[in-house]
């Protein structure tokens, strides 16, 4: 049958059976249907074909000869299939393992098809048998087929037989396995439950929920349907009592994920926050988020919204993109402000981040001294040049950070202060007073940890060309130590995760991982966790990192750890 024909019908069980019988314009041209199951006869191994039974049918109806079909079949039937078979069974006799054998023909096969595929063919199947065929139910069961089928679905999305199997494999319940985007966003039943799963796992995440943060983001972020229908779902949960506000945080991450695409999504997010109803408000916050960049002008609609007697939801401004603005606005060096304009600024950002709203009921009895602590601290960040002038303005600044808002300033400010390409080249000081700072910030705010880390880990693997070797090294020790104070604080794995990627990339001076060991035995004690002693026994039991730490007996650091470890936790190598 005409392949373009099978695309426009598409896959409808009914149909194919009824193509089965022959159908009438087979029936009015016997003479084309015998010639092209002769044809289909004489190919190798024919009579394996899934097709056949069918093809016999079509050819018995259109007065085809039986001894003809016999001897066709006969005469070019191969044995492919069953002499790697044998070959196989030769194998184990000669002493290969079953899997190693297995193993072989498997990958052999999924490199052939791989290579041979094609979506046409691969559509007929379902006209040809009329239903799902029942060897495709079985291959799904075996996760070497399974992960052949989605890395064909990557490939071409449009066959419909790939598809089929894709929602087959998601009935299955092994939706969790389908880590392609696009195989997944091709159908909204296969693409809730893979959603589902993702969400779930960023619900039961602890140590690395950033990483559950990027998975979902990456999946909604796929294309606008996907988008639309990921950031509905996550509205509608975000109304429920018992974690709605977690699934708000990864609607906005994810929000933020698409902003960082360069996609304009400001208008799916004003659509869902309610934005509309407050029209003034509304064309602010659209013109400043289209443009992402703030204006006195807007802003001063804003503050007289949020002013008044009775001002919109607080959500409105509660937006990662509006925040973010407003925070580089008072806190990044160099942004000038207009005085005038300053304290509207300064409000706005208090605002979002003290107010609380309870059904018509507003709650600003935090509101007056978050404004005072962010105007404080930006006095502070954007007059201070040196060293010496911030020592003394240390107390007040510990002060203010107690505040969230002014933590999130302050580790921007310090952010942007010690990136300078000459910062740590004119330091005199063996920790920065802007690094001992944050410090402070990671003692009183555990949901910094991971931005703190990740300033870390740029600064420790940043190009210091202009410093001397040594004193690099030392600066690096420096940061390892603060890594150490952050691991002390709770942000135990991601910090002993990523000195293990350092151990297994090869890239860092085996020096520095030793003083980070040492460091971290001292500051350690029992029990653990079975993730941390996974993470860090390796990198403890190294030869080659601990070996000159150890001493004759099990009195040092290194050995009992080591000791208490094997005898108390499982360890997989």
């Amino acid at each position: 049958m005409d392949d373009d024909h099978d695309d426009e019908m598409g896959w409808d069980p009914e149909m194919a059976d009824g193509d089965s019988d022959g159908g009438e314009e087979s029936m009015e041209n016997p003479q084309e249907v015998l010639k092209e199951c002769l044809e289909k006869f004489s190919t190798p191994d024919y009579i394996m074909e899934p097709g056949i039974f069918s093809q016999l049918k079509k050819y018995f109806q259109a007065g085809g000869n039986p001894e003809q079909v016999i001897e066709l079949l006969s005469d070019n039937y191969k044995a492919v299939a069953q002499m790697a078979n044998l070959v196989a069974e030769w194998l184990i006799l000669g002493g290969v393992k079953v899997a190693d054998v297995q193993a072989m023909v498997e990958n052999h096969l999924k490199d052939m098809i791989l290579k041979t595929f094609d979506p046409k063919k691969a559509d007929t199947i379902f006209s040809e048998e009329g239903e799902t065929p029942a060897w495709l139910t079985e291959m799904i069961e075996h996760p070497t087929w399974r992960s052949l089928i989605y890395r064909l679905a990557e490939e071409y999305p449009d066959c419909l037989m790939l598809n089929f199997t894709i929602k087959l494999i998601s009935d299955a319940g092994f939706q969790g396995e389908i880590t392609s985007i696009s195989t997944a966003a091709q159908q909204i039943e296969v693409f809730s439950r893979v959603l589902k799963t993702a969400i779930s796992g960023f619900l039961q995440c602890t140590d690395d929920w950033q990483q559950s943060i990027d998975e979902c983001a990456k999946m909604v972020c796929h294309g606008q349907h996907t988008y639309v229908f990921g950031l509905v779902l996550l509205q509608v949960l975000s109304l429920e009592p018992k974690g709605g506000s977690c699934m708000k945080r990864l609607a906005q991450e994810i929000t933020r994920c698409a902003q960082r695409s360069r996609h304009d999504v400001t208008p799916i997010t004003m659509a869902l926050n309610g934005a509309a109803k407050y029209p003034h408000a509304c064309q602010a916050l659209l013109s400043m988020m289209a443009r992402n960049s703030l204006n006195p002008a807007d802003i001063s609609v804003l503050y007289r919204n949020y002013n008044a007697m009775e001002p919109p939801p607080i959500d409105l401004i509660r937006t990662p993109q509006l925040l973010e603005l407003l925070v580089d606005s008072l806190f990044k060096p160099g942004v000038k402000l207009n005085p005038e304009h300053k304290s509207k600024y300064i409000y706005l950002l208090a605002y979002a981040a003290s107010v609380s709203e309870l059904g018509r009921n507003i709650n600003k009895d935090e509101l007056k001294v978050t404004v005072q602590a962010v105007e404080k601290v930006h006095t502070i960040c954007t007059t201070i040049k040196g060293s010496s002038e911030l020592i003394a303005e240390l107390s007040a600044l510990y002060h203010c950070i107690r505040y969230p808002v002014v933590s999130v300033g302050v580790v921007r400010w310090v952010e942007c202060t010690v990136t300078e390409p000459s910062y740590f080249k004119l330091c005199t000081e063996h920790t920065p007073i802007h690094l001992a700072v944050l410090d402070e910030v990671v003692t009183c705010h555990h949901l910094l940890h991971h931005r703190v880390l990740q300033l870390f880990i740029n600064l420790f693997e940043s190009k210091q060309d202009e410093l001397e070797i040594l004193v690099q090294l030392e600066m690096r020790k420096m940061l390892l130590d603060r890594m150490v104070n952050l691991l002390s604080r709770g942000c135990v794995v991601p910090v002993v995760k990523y000195i293990k990627q350092c151990w297994d990339r090869g890239d860092t001076d085996i020096s520095l991982i030793r003083y980070f060991v040492t460091e971290v035995l001292e500051a350690i004690a029992p029990p653990y966790t079975p993730e941390f002693v996974q993470l860090f026994l390796p990198i403890v039991e190294n030869e080659e990192i601990t070996g000159t730490m150890r001493g004759d007996g099990e009195n040092d650091p290194v050995s009992e750890f080591i000791v208490h470890c094997k005898a108390h936790y499982m360890v997989i190598h």
